[in-house]
């Protein structure tokens, strides 16, 4: 046997909770909480060595989410309007959308969003088109 495996055998009982994915909420729990902790001990450090432990829980983690936690789709309308909020922006300051009438109502549902505007707006924002369909 290995110096290496010999180490890990000698460890295990001890690593191997944090090296399990996760089956289920408690599973879960665990392993976010373990992973906030590594994120303190690492910190911007790519190099430290424990940096392959936290992409491999960060990865389970991630996984979990989008099978356990989809995020749902955002309109179109709902993507315009949060990233208005984020970045502090009236209606009369998206000029490529129209006038401030045209942007509430499309804001309010009254009216879709033409090509033009969904272009401008992905260029404006630097996001993709497919943020605003």
């Amino acid at each position: 046997m290995s110096a290496l495996i010999e180490q890990v055998a000698a460890h295990w009982e001890f690593v191997s909770p944090l090296l399990r994915k996760p089956r289920n909420e408690e599973d879960y729990d665990r392993l976010a909480a373990a992973l906030d902790e590594l994120l303190e001990l690492v910190g911007e450090d790519e190099g430290h060595p424990l940096m392959s432990l936290v992409d491999i829980i960060g990865e389970w983690i991630e996984a979990w989410d989008h099978q356990h936690r989809p995020m749902p789709k955002a309109s179109g309308v709902e993507a315009l309007r949060y990233l208005m909020r984020e970045h502090g922006m009236s209606q009369s300051e998206l000029p490529g959308v129209g006038a401030q009438s045209v942007v509430s109502e499309v804001l309010s549902g009254k009216r879709q969003l033409n090509l033009r505007q969904i272009r401008w707006l992905a260029e404006r924002f630097g996001v993709s088109v497919e943020t605003f369909i």
